[in-house]
């Protein structure tokens, strides 16, 4: 009667539970090396790989952003031609030597595909323009500065149909007043 028991019963691997349970595993398994591919493959955009380097930079862009404030200087930013051409208006302090040209960084905070550095030419007076890829709507980082890289406005513009941006100096806090 044993012998007529054994042969009914299966070997291990054509029963179901024993591959039902080690299917949870194998999941696991390739989710990890899915994973580790995406974690090696993709690109880190936001993260800086120089932390120090970058450290040290913020000194010199503090020193540039005190500069326009000793100069007085402001900038008002206009889209124009379907969004395809910029302006920007500069106002100064009296006697304060026009740039040729101006240097305008236009940057995404997620997507750094979308930025744009442009180099805008005077177009007579305190105006200066030039072309430009149509803006997305949304949140953008605006980088205004002189040629020779003296002083620099720096602004968050929200871009959209119609809209302006006014880029103000604004001096760095100082020691004393970080301390309160």
């Amino acid at each position: 009667m044993s012998r007529a028991a054994n042969s009914s019963a299966k070997a291990w691997y054509r029963e179901p539970w024993p591959w039902l349970l080690m299917l949870g595993p194998l999941v696991v398994v390739i989710a990890g090396v899915a994973t580790a591919y995406l974690a090696v493959v993709s690109n880190d955009g936001l993260v800086v790989d120089d932390y120090y380097k970058e450290g040290l930079g913020i000194n010199q862009r503090t020193a540039r952003d005190q500069r326009a404030a000793d100069l007085g200087i402001g900038a008002e930013l206009v889209l124009g031609g379907n969004g395809e051409r910029i302006r920007v208006l500069l106002q100064t302090s009296e006697g304060v030597r026009m740039p040729e040209s101006l240097i305008l960084r236009i940057a995404h905070p997620t997507r750094p595909g979308l930025d744009q550095n442009l180099s805008l030419r005077g177009e007579g007076g305190r105006v200066y323009g030039g072309p430009l890829r149509r803006l997305q709507e949304g949140r953008w980082h605006v980088v205004l500065e002189d040629e020779r890289q003296e002083w620099r406005l720096v602004g968050d513009w929200v871009a959209g149909p119609e809209t302006v941006l006014q880029l103000q100096a604004a001096r760095p806090p100082t020691a004393a007043a970080q301390a309160n």
